[in-house]
């Protein structure tokens, strides 16, 4: 399991592609290939899993755009808006808080 801040390796596809080319050839076991090339046994077994299944692993399948959205571009009339809507949505737990 990930650590929080915990760093990533990206691996260009070109290794990805050489690693399993090797594997399929009997040149080396995930092991020696993953002692090879400094990657970890079980990255390049899921990339084998995922060959099998014939998932294209040049391709990044991870769902991104978490986080805070980007601000740039906002005009304005975006600011005024989204102000507006935490106005109404800030009234609107006050109601809720005096129901009780």
């Amino acid at each position: 399991m990930a650590r929080k801040g915990q760093k990533f390796k990206k691996i260009k596809s070109e290794i990805k592609v050489e690693i399993l080319k090797k594997y399929s050839e009997g040149l080396g076991s995930s092991r020696s290939l993953g002692e090879e090339y400094g990657i970890s046994r079980k990255t390049i077994e899921t990339w084998i899993q995922k060959s099998k299944k014939e998932i294209d692993i040049t391709v990044d399948h991870r769902k991104g755009g978490s986080g805070r959205p980007k601000t740039e571009g906002l005009t304005r009339e975006d600011y005024k808006e989204r102000y507006e809507i935490l106005k109404k949505y800030q009234a609107f737990l006050e109601a809720r808080q005096g129901e009780k």
